[in-house]
């Protein structure tokens, strides 16, 4: 599905920041090395998705007999002063890099000059290789302290054509026997997504079709605190990011004289049960859910819990049975495009990873901070990625700088609503005019 996404001129990539408390762990040629033994356990960072003759199927990964590695791992400046904005920019930057769909879809990017004597290593992976936990299991095994995998016969033969009609065979015949359950699984796609539920998002500045271009902005919140917050109110720190990113919104547009009163966030649910290589790709759900933007913090925070909790008891990530379908027909008549600039199903998406809870390490070097980059597309004109990381909470607001000019004050916004959901401050209102 996600290079259906491309389709409409924006790649779908995520990345991550590893900010690193070195000037620089090595030369670009001493990273090159390190990671080039680290992906042997990756296979998949060594393939390239491939299109099957029609009828053989979907389109296959297959290993790349022209990999090199110094065509994935680069190294860039960060321009002065070098201070964690500046760095921001060159992420966005290199994020909206479309990957070259010849090779493997991922690259690293070992960004010098950052304030502090620091360094920065940018990992970007098209979406269609690894979903937000997915991509953490990837991370994990380019960081310090992973067994160096044994090296396997590289690159393997590609699958004859022969191999492939017989593959599209079995998956029909397994098609087949799954119909008696596949009423089921869509009962719970059609319940996962809210269909008929009654979210009805506002028509307001956050939907509008967005450009190329790309901004970074991020918020941060003790994890402990956060978490506390949460689990007082039966809910999880998911529910207090959404329950945040909903009040900063609702202030951001009370400032540009647009009054709303509720916001439909969606909110990937991941089908996977842990964070493993063993099975890349995407494997992600959606739950809209309808959040209030203005009153008391913890009431709102207590009703997003409430029913984030009623939504989840069905089979997590269902819905992308039934989105990743619709998607695929809407692209094959040539009608993505035209419907996700026009969609009028959510106002913005919120993810949330659980990060690594203690300090990695990559050449020696300690890893500081991870900074989580997702991606926007179609009218959704900002987005929020959250990770947890060693007992901090780094929440990444991306935007089309065109269509959200005021993302600072967004991100200074996020941050009031972080420490008033944890206990740090008042929570008397907060001001409209920013």
């Amino acid at each position: 599905m996600e290079l259906v996404c491309d389709s409409t001129g924006t790649s779908m990539q995520v990345a991550a920041v590893l900010v690193l408390e070195t000037p620089s762990p090595a030369d670009i040629g001493a990273v090159r090395e390190a990671i080039a033994a680290r992906i042997t356990a990756v296979p998949r960072l060594r393939q390239r998705l491939v299109r099957t003759p029609f009828g053989h199927g979907r389109p296959v990964w297959i290993d790349d007999p022209s990999f090199a590695i110094a065509s994935h791992v680069s190294s860039a400046g960060c321009p002065a002063p070098g201070d964690e904005q500046a760095l921001l920019d060159v992420v966005a930057d290199i994020v909206t890099r479309r990957l070259p769909p010849s090779r493997p879809l991922w690259s690293a990017t070992l960004v010098t000059g950052i304030a502090e004597g620091r360094c920065a290593l940018v990992v970007v992976f098209h979406h269609v290789l690894a979903d937000g936990i997915g991509g953490l299991a990837v991370l994990t095994h380019l960081v310090d302290g992973v067994p160096i995998a044994p090296h396997r016969g590289f690159p393997r033969r590609a699958p004859r054509r022969l191999d492939l009609f017989i593959d599209v065979l079995r998956s029909r015949a397994r098609a087949v026997r799954r119909l008696p359950a596949g009423a089921g699984r869509l009962r719970a796609a059609v319940a996962e997504l809210g269909v008929g539920g009654g979210a009805h998002p506002p028509d307001c500045s956050l939907n509008r079709p967005t450009g190329r271009s790309r901004a970074l902005a991020v918020a941060r919140a003790d994890l402990g605190a956060v978490r506390a917050t949460a689990h007082a109110q039966g809910g999880t720190v998911n529910d207090v990011v959404v329950t945040a990113v909903a009040g900063a919104l609702g202030t951001v547009l009370a400032g540009r004289g647009e009054a709303v009163d509720r916001l439909v966030i969606s909110v990937p649910v991941s089908a996977r049960r842990h964070a493993t290589t063993a099975e890349l790709g995407n494997q992600v759900g959606v739950i809209p859910v309808e959040v209030p933007t203005g009153g008391d913090p913890i009431q709102r925070l207590a009703d997003v819990a409430r029913i984030t909790r009623q939504r989840k008891t069905r089979a997590p990530g269902s819905s992308a049975a039934l989105i990743t379908p619709v998607f695929r027909a809407l692209a094959q008549f040539g009608a993505y495009e035209w419907f996700v600039n026009r969609q009028r199903l959510v106002n913005t998406f919120v993810s949330d990873l659980h990060g690594p809870e203690q300090r990695l390490s990559f050449l020696g070097a300690p890893v500081v901070d991870v900074i989580p980059v997702s991606g926007i597309s179609g009218n959704v004109s900002v987005a929020f990625t959250a990770l947890s990381y060693a007992g901090t909470l780094n929440i990444t607001a991306i935007a089309d700088p065109n269509r959200c000019p005021d993302l600072r004050l967004l991100a200074e916004q996020l941050r009031r609503e972080l420490r008033v959901l944890s206990g740090i401050a008042d929570v008397s209102p907060p001001p409209h005019n920013i």
